[in-house]
């Protein structure tokens, strides 16, 4: 029993002096939220520039099947919409300010009240590819269910019928936002991991560990737990954050399969930290490292889009990749409240993760030993 009090003790000072370095690191804190932060940001500026095509809506036509029209293309969900002028519409258009220009004709009511062809008339800036294909698909849904609302007066009969597959629609930013959780808990963990490692060599106080008459494998876990608890109170306070803002809203027991997920892959990155920064023994270069290494594995697990719409050969590197199952166990728990795969998630991370931390050890055993 005093054995194990001891190696819980030593285990304790090594966390709390380590903890007690990185408050006193601002710069440290610094590098690990600067780059989930500035991915955030581009993710949103992206949400916002392609989430909805920005379009100039003109509508000469003030008659009910007009009206009608108009208001039918505002309710889309997928439009940024401007009531304009033909004239504003084209200098909005000429100005690039809008990707498309809808018309709706003067005659539209009086067409489709006497069953005759009343085009549509859409004009569109085939600059990006992306924005062009948005339009050519959401101009004729919103036609359809134009028909569709007319019933049985209408001269096109539609009956449209539409089940979602998951319950809630996820938008395009809050989609983006459990990767960069995924990243913020990987780049903590690691860099904060190798930073408490490394710093032994470069101030030499290693040297005060080796003589200390304490068991090198408590040394080793206060490390690991100095790296894991740093990155897990980060993102934890990212996480409710996120969740007072409302991009992520876990419900009863998924919230525990979140924190669980989340632990993991602290973890992980805590135990590859603690490797990298036994094995370089320099601050500098464990910074750049593991911000580097931590990116390359958020890429390559299809950390900016949804991985089954990628390349194969992304989707096939993504198969070894521990935080593809990481990123796959929150977006069901957070968005769809559900545990598809949740055993075979959990199962890869805690292998992967003890791997971690078996290298750590080996690598801080082996920097010690010389």
């Amino acid at each position: 029993m005093s054995i194990f009090m001891n190696f819980l003790r030593t285990v304790w000072v090594v966390l709390r002096k380590d903890l007690q370095v990185w408050v006193r690191q601002p710069a440290t804190m610094a590098a690990t939220f600067l780059p989930p932060l500035g991915f955030l940001l581009v993710q949103a500026l992206t949400a916002v520039a392609v989430g909805r095509s920005p379009v100039a809506l003109v509508t000469l036509d003030h008659g009910p099947k007009g009206v009608q029209m108009q208001q039918i293309f505002h309710q889309a969900d997928v439009f940024r919409i401007t009531d304009t002028s033909p004239e504003q519409a084209l200098k909005l258009f000429n100005g690039i300010q809008v990707v498309a220009i809808i018309t709706i004709p003067a005659d539209f009511t009086q067409r489709v009240e006497a069953h005759e062809t009343s085009p549509v008339d859409v004009r569109v800036n085939n600059l990006n590819l992306d924005f062009t294909n948005d339009i050519r698909r959401s101009v004729p849904d919103a036609i359809t269910q134009f028909y569709q609302a007319q019933g049985e007066s209408s001269a096109i009969k539609v009956t449209m019928q539409a089940h979602n597959l998951r319950a809630q629609d996820v938008q395009l930013f809050q989609y983006s936002v459990l990767p960069t959780l995924i990243l913020l808990l990987m780049i903590s963990s690691l860099v904060n991991g190798g930073l408490a490692t490394a710093r032994e060599w470069e101030t030499r106080t290693v040297k005060e560990l080796l003589m200390a008459p304490v068991g090198r494998g408590a040394i080793i876990t206060g490390k690991v737990l100095a790296g894991f608890a740093t990155s897990m109170l980060l993102g934890v306070v990212v996480f409710l954050l996120c969740y007072l803002l409302g991009w992520v809203q876990p419900v009863g027991i998924y919230w525990l399969t979140t924190l669980l997920t989340m632990a993991l892959v602290a973890l992980l990155g805590s135990g590859l930290g603690v490797a990298i920064g036994a094995a370089l023994q320099r601050i500098q270069p464990v910074i750049a490292i593991g911000i580097n290494v931590s990116l390359y594995l958020f890429f390559l697990a299809g950390g900016v889009g949804v991985l089954a719409f990628e390349p194969q050969w992304l989707q096939n590197i993504a198969a070894f990749i521990p935080l593809t199952y990481g990123r796959h166990a929150l977006e069901m728990a957070v968005f769809y409240s559900s545990s598809d795969l949740f055993g075979r998630d959990m199962l890869i991370l805690v292998a992967c993760a003890l791997a971690a931390l078996l290298l750590g050890t080996l690598s801080m055993r082996r920097g010690i030993a010389h």
